[in-house]
Formats: C-alpha cells, structure tokens, sequence
C-alpha cells in the first residue's frame, strides 16, 4: 500500500568538488560548477510545491560552496527540513554563518583512530571533525557522527560510540557501505558485521536504520519485484542545474530544468523515467542507503515495519518529529 506519492527529498549536489578523496568514494573526481543562488531559489519554490519535505545539500564537498549559507536560509524560510553532511574541514570557519540554518548537521567520521581516518579520507581531517564538534556544541547546534562501516571498521563501533558521541552527547549513525559504479569500496558485509550493526543499533543514541540490514539479508533491491522508489520519492538536481534520473548513482539520463522544476518533473518524458524506478536492469542488487531510506518510508511493507522504530527514534532524539507532522 503506497502512503505518499510524491518526492519528499531532495539530493541537492551544490558541487562535485571535495577537498578530500575518499579512498570508497569517486565523486570528487568529477569536474564541477557550483550551484547559483538565483537557479536554487527556484527550484526550492517548486521542490516545495511539489511536496518535498527535506533538503540535503551534498557533494561533493557543501562547504566549499561559498553561499551555502544562503542556500539553506532560502530552504529553511520555505519550511524545509535541512540535511548537510561534511568532512568538517570548513566547518570550523563557517560555523557562525550556518548555525541555526542545519536540522540535521552530520560530521563523517570513519575511525576513532586519527591516522586510519586520516588514511581513508586522505587528507588530514581527523582533528578537524574534533574541533568541529567542539566548535558546534558551544554554537548550541546537535551535530551527529556519520560511521560508514566495513567490515574492517565494525569492531570500532565501540570506541566511537564510548570514546567520542556519548562523552560529547552526539548521535552515532551507524551507514553501512555500499557498492556502486565500478566503484570498489568493500560493500559486501559479512552477516556477522550485520548482526553486530543491528546491535548497536539498539542502544541509546546510535542510529541504524532496521530496513538497511533486512535488505542486505535479502540480497537488495530485486527488478523483479521493486524496493526502491528513488525516482518518485527523491529529486537528485546536479551543480549544472539538471535533474538526473532515476538517481544520482544510475544516472541515465539528465534534464535541463530551465526554471521550471515543477513542470519538468511531471512531464511525460521524466514520469516515464520514473515509472521504471526500480526496475533497470542496474537496480537488480542495489542497496543505496540515501534512496532505500525515503523508499522505506512510502510503502506500507516489511521494510516500512523494520525501519519505522528507528526512524521515529532518531527524529524524536532530533525534534524534526514535529516539523513534520
């Protein structure tokens, strides 16, 4: 049974650049624009009018962009829910600009070890994200810790919770890695890697969303028959201002949105796009964890059951509960 049919989310990439090269990551090897205010401005208007509830502003790396400031002014002034995730390389010089203006702040932090970090990221920002969190608790904000784990890093789940987000009273998301592209980035998980995720994920202010391990066990999203609404719940729109479809990791096909997002996303050519979701031959195994999440969130199936204790938890910890209801 579908409960929303419309997009709730956008994946709004105001750049490709990063000033970091993650060794499981292959966007910051795209060249890049950055985003203009006066093309956001728009789409923000339509994805509202569209029903989009929630706004991630990615990357690449966000912060590079230099009016990311007033990007998230302009969403936060329509009633969108905001989302930045960061390297926390910037952040400790641009906190004072975005404080208030992130609902959903995410350092990502791939080790409580510095140098393995340092390694995986490849580029010094261990002490950065430290400082960040420091910075950001005395600016009043409630940053959370974004984990991708591997198989290689589970058992560090601990330190980092023990060691860093209860001493500093942070969320810990737990984001189990994922395979894409030709991308190699180690995304098969053990079952015991999975059974002690969805442990932790249990325990006071660790997020883990239930459906994310359900789907690994089942093997992804099967074309067959369909998990994934990617294109229906979430708009991707790329730094040249193109909505890509079906989403951003597929990426078939893109569209010029010459102003008028609203128009674009129900013409015939993008609906018929989005009728295919799930069912592309590149779908079969997927287990993308930004598109499985708003996915989850729509269908009334067991994925919908497993995952909603975990949402609720986190918003609850997080208060967004009440901007959207």
């Amino acid at each position: 049974m579908r409960l929303v049919r419309h997009p709730v989310l956008c994946n709004y990439y105001v750049t490709y650049r990063c000033n970091a090269s993650c060794s499981f990551c292959d966007i910051w090897e795209r060249p890049s624009p950055y985003v203009t205010l006066d093309n956001a401005r728009a789409n923000l208007r339509d994805l509202r009018r569209l029903g989009v509830r929630v706004i991630d502003f990615t990357g690449g790396e966000p912060l590079l962009h230099r009016q990311l400031p007033e990007l998230l002014s302009e969403a936060k002034q329509l009633g969108l829910i905001t989302t930045v995730t960061t390297n926390a390389l910037l952040y400790p010089k641009l906190a004072e600009r975005l404080r208030g203006l992130v609902d959903m702040l995410h350092f990502s932090l791939d080790s409580p070890v510095a140098e393995e970090h340092d390694r995986s990221r490849g580029v010094r920002s261990f002490d950065k994200v430290m400082e960040s969190i420091d910075i950001a608790r005395q600016l009043g904000e409630r940053p959370d810790i974004l984990f991708t784990v591997f198989d290689h890093n589970v058992h560090q789940i601990r330190a980092m919770y023990e060691d860093i987000c209860r001493p500093n009273d942070l969320v810990l998301i737990l984001n189990p890695v994922f395979e894409y592209n030709s991308v190699d980035t180690g995304g098969q998980l053990s079952d015991s890697a999975l059974g002690d995720m969805a442990w932790w994920g249990k325990q006071p202010n660790v997020y883990l969303n239930d459906g994310f391990i359900q789907l690994r066990r089942d093997g992804g999203n099967h074309i067959d028959k369909p998990v994934c609404r990617a294109a229906s719940t979430t708009l991707v729109i790329s730094p040249e201002n193109k909505l890509v479809l079906p989403c951003y990791h597929l990426g078939l096909s893109d569209h010029p949105i010459n102003n008028d997002l609203y128009t674009l996303y129900r013409s015939a050519d993008v609906q018929q796009l989005v009728a295919q979701e799930g069912r592309l031959p590149g779908c079969e195994g997927c287990a993308i964890n930004c598109y499985m999440q708003p996915s989850f969130a729509v269908d009334v199936t067991k994925y919908f059951w497993k995952a909603l204790p975990s949402t609720l938890k986190y918003n609850w910890i997080k208060g967004t509960w009440k901007q959207l209801v």
